[in-house]
């Protein structure tokens, strides 16, 4: 069915995942590109690292494909749902379903639009570091595509 492109849009949206390094911070800055200061946008994930560590910094392959469409992720920091300043959102999507579950818990009781985008983790892709683009470029492809048939007006 397509969105209903009549309804208002909404006024806060969160896009949630696992660690709020790749695919959320690109669904954020791909919305606020679309959008502007029309809504308000934010991401988090579950947890601030990976098992293996890491620094809260936004994924080096997703600034740089993020950066082929002139969208600056470099200034990011990994937040968690516990780190939202406020979490009166009208839409949060999710993009993992441990996000999703998280999502429900955090909304519950409240009238909160709730969707799921299954979008694929590119950190997972293995090869060369053409290759790795690829599949971040896939994400980040798919990502608009959800964003501009969702908030198309």
């Amino acid at each position: 069915m397509p969105p209903d492109t009549s309804a208002p849009l909404p006024c806060a949206v969160l896009f949630a995942c696992n660690l709020n390094r790749v695919r959320s911070p690109m669904a954020e800055a791909l919305l606020k590109r679309l959008l502007g200061d029309r809504v308000f946008v934010d991401s988090c994930g579950l947890k601030r690292h990976a098992a293996g560590g890491g620094d809260g910094e936004v994924d080096p392959f997703a600034a740089a494909v993020m950066a082929e469409l002139g969208c600056d992720l470099d200034g990011h920091q990994a937040k968690t749902f516990d780190d939202l300043n406020d979490d009166s959102f009208d839409l949060v999507i999710s993009l993992t379903p441990e996000a999703q579950h998280r999502a429900v818990e955090m909304t519950r009781g409240r009238a909160v639009e709730i969707e799921y985008w299954p979008i694929p983790d590119p950190t997972r892709a293995e090869g060369s570091r053409k290759s790795r683009l690829a599949a971040y470029r896939e994400v980040r492809n798919a990502l608009a595509a959800h964003i501009a048939a969702r908030f198309r007006r």
